[in-house]
């Protein structure tokens, strides 16, 4: 099998790790920055020209790392390949989907999945009101497209709230307010969703200091199980944006596991450090199950 890895660096940890374990079950990999990609249309067929030159072997997957701030031109990418037969693990309309959270929690909303209570909007006017439809503060600020913990703030008294939401208004910023869940004790859990199954999943902890649990920004993790009904959430969640292979973060309430997040870029680093699962793998085996190779 040829895989693609579409990723800015052959040196990020998981682009490594999916690609040693590729090369160890027999395939053919390379890794190809998509920031060097153009494609090229008019003519009859279009093209992908890779720095400089046609990329003239279509590979039979593509395996996109595209992050955030190369997202609009990373999923382009990758719609083109998906145009051309190859199979991707990340549908560009599913990269798209879930680098937006509102987007995200719109379909899970719409598709009964339970979400944290939030609200979305772009009226200076109407900040007082728009905190007291989640009960007030404390309340969680967050920047609609944002990674690894990044643009996420506590407003912990409705004067701060306001004067936040207020800075991010006059800056244009588009941001979604959310309830702040007291009981889930700077905890979350990430579940790794390959196919149509939960293959790994682990607890995050944040710092005593800071509400986000991100390993990033500090955290630990640790293995843990599942319920049934978080593994149904994580699994639909996927497959609701169109993601073979997702990261799908929850937290746990009083009311049950809320999902907060789905991440079609998943880091391998932490998870597979704190569960010991091999999930690059995984991946490859579940490619190997999946895609028809060209003759």
């Amino acid at each position: 099998m040829t895989i693609f890895i579409l990723s800015v660096s052959e040196h990020i940890h998981s682009t490594q790790r999916i690609y040693k374990e590729a090369r160890r079950r027999g395939h053919t990999v390379e890794i190809i920055n998509h920031l060097k990609c153009s494609i090229k249309l008019g003519n009859d067929k279009p093209e992908i020209i890779y720095q400089g030159e046609n990329i003239i072997d279509i590979p039979d997957v593509i395996i996109p790392r595209i992050g955030v701030s190369a997202m609009r031109h990373g999923a382009a990418v990758v719609k083109e390949f998906e145009m051309n037969g190859v199979y991707s693990i990340a549908s560009s309309e599913g990269i798209i989907k879930a680098q937006n959270k509102v987007s995200t929690l719109q379909i899970m909303s719409r598709n009964n999945l339970p979400i944290p209570q939030t609200v979305f909007s772009v009226d200076p006017e109407s900040v007082s009101e728009q905190l007291d439809l989640l009960g007030g503060a404390p309340i969680i600020i967050k920047l609609q497209e944002g990674t690894h913990g990044s643009g996420v703030i506590l407003a912990e008294s409705k004067k701060s709230a306001i004067s936040i939401i207020d800075t991010m208004y006059s800056s244009n910023t588009s941001i979604l307010l959310q309830e702040f869940i007291k009981e889930s004790n700077n905890e979350d859990i990430r579940a790794f969703v390959i196919g149509d199954k939960v293959i790994s999943s682990m607890k995050r902890k944040g710092l005593e200091d800071d509400f986000r649990s991100n390993i990033h920004k500090g955290g630990s993790g640790s293995k843990v199980v599942l319920t049934p009904e978080e593994e149904q959430i994580a699994i639909k969640a996927a497959q609701y944006l169109e993601l073979p292979i997702a990261g799908v973060d929850m937290i746990r309430a009083k009311r049950g596991s809320l999902l907060i997040e789905v991440n079609s870029t998943p880091g391998l680093q932490g998870i597979e450090t704190y569960t010991n699962d091999n999930i690059a793998k995984a991946i490859v085996k579940f490619l190997e199950a999946n895609v028809q190779t060209k003759l």
